[in-house]
């Protein structure tokens, strides 16, 4: 999506996991475990029921995308695994980082190899992005212009 700061790119995307159909449970099951092995599930939402919506700030590493650490835990993508992930500022990423989207997007998992261990995660998701349509927000904008 590409239009000047204030015209709705991010409310569109934020509510664009209320029209995909409700998760059936296997898929509730499935992101409830990934949210688990993260450490993101409490006593008072023990199952994720809702698709998930994940929007990493644009400043995010590839790590913190793809997942990591001595004993590797499930990273953005993973955790975005049957809904959505959403670059707000999308030429604000790192090249690096849009790079490590590539072969999730293709295979629809994460390999996460770490010298102790190595795992494979899910990563069946939506990508969507936004942009301004130039560095100053405003392209052909007659209000700003």
């Amino acid at each position: 999506m590409s239009g000047p700061p204030g015209s709705g790119k991010t409310l569109l995307a934020r509510t664009f996991t209320s029209i995909l159909p409700s998760m059936d449970e296997d898929e509730v099951l499935e992101v409830s475990q990934l949210y688990s092995v993260a450490g993101q599930l409490s006593s008072e939402r023990p199952l994720i029921t809702e698709r998930p919506f994940r929007a990493p700030h644009h400043t995010a590493s590839s790590s913190s995308l793809i997942g990591g650490g001595s004993n590797p835990t499930p990273g953005e993508i993973s955790l975005s695994h049957r809904g959505v992930l959403f670059l707000d500022e999308f030429p604000e990423f790192q090249r690096e980082v849009l790079e490590s989207l590539r072969q999730p997007l293709e295979d629809r998992i994460v390999h996460v190899s770490r010298v102790r261990n190595s795992v494979t995660y899910p990563a069946d998701f939506m990508l969507l992005a936004s942009q301004n349509p130039c560095p100053c927000g405003y392209l052909r904008d007659p209000d700003t212009a």
